[in-house]
């Protein structure tokens, strides 16, 4: 391997540790990130910590801010209310397409994934992987690439809403949601699939509005 590929490889797998300490609350929205700091973070010279920089800000997941720098992007109320009308329809179209096409060995792993899920209860990290793991197979199982795609870009931007699960009763409520997915799936019944998952993120979008929300004095 060439020391190019080396670093690119590196930064690469820079760039996801970043995007999931912003998603599980590591990094919190408006903070400032810095070449010294993550590179002293990562235990990595700068030369790579420059390629992630770059890619977060080309991805919208860093802002430059007059007189304070780079960012972590602070999403307005506007856009996750749109972020998540995409994820509804996007992802709803998965479900959809995966109740045709997901192999019974696809579904199988969905089941498994959400069994997995009640060990981890009250452990955000844990459950933040499930999540990502049982949502990627999900989207996988639609086996349509252009659509796959879709996701992929919009669930970069998703990176910038810190995860839920360990918010309240939220874990418990999209464990429920998650295994009446996979019984969709299970059937084979497109539409109920689609309807699991569109009421699934919907809920979600719901459970963060709450959370946003000033209380009051």
């Amino acid at each position: 391997m060439t020391q190019k590929s080396k670093t690119r490889d590196v930064s690469h797998r820079i760039y996801e540790a970043v995007r999931d300490a912003i998603h599980n609350g590591e990094f919190a929205v408006g903070e400032r990130l810095t070449e010294v700091a993550l590179a002293e973070k990562f235990g990595v010279s700068r030369t790579p910590i420059r390629d992630v920089i770059a890619k977060l800000e080309a991805d919208g997941l860093l802002t430059n801010v007059p007189r304070r720098g780079l960012t972590i992007t602070n999403l307005s109320h506007q856009q996750i209310g749109e972020l998540y009308m995409m994820r509804e329809v996007l992802e709803g179209a998965t479900a959809h397409l995966a109740a045709y096409a997901g192999s019974d060995a696809e579904i199988a792993t969905l089941r498994d994934l959400v069994q997995s899920e009640e060990a981890s209860f009250g452990d955000r990290a844990a459950l933040s992987v499930i999540n990502k793991k049982f949502h990627r197979l999900l989207a996988l199982a639609a086996h349509n690439r252009y659509l796959l795609a879709a996701i992929e870009q919009m669930s970069i931007t998703m990176s910038l809403l810190p995860s839920l699960l360990t918010e309240g009763e939220r874990a418990q409520v999209a464990h429920a949601q998650h295994l009446e997915i996979v019984e969709a799936l299970e059937r084979r019944d497109p539409a109920a699939a689609e309807k699991a998952v569109r009421d699934h993120i919907r809920s979600s979008h719901q459970h963060r509005l709450l959370l946003m929300l000033p209380g009051e004095d």
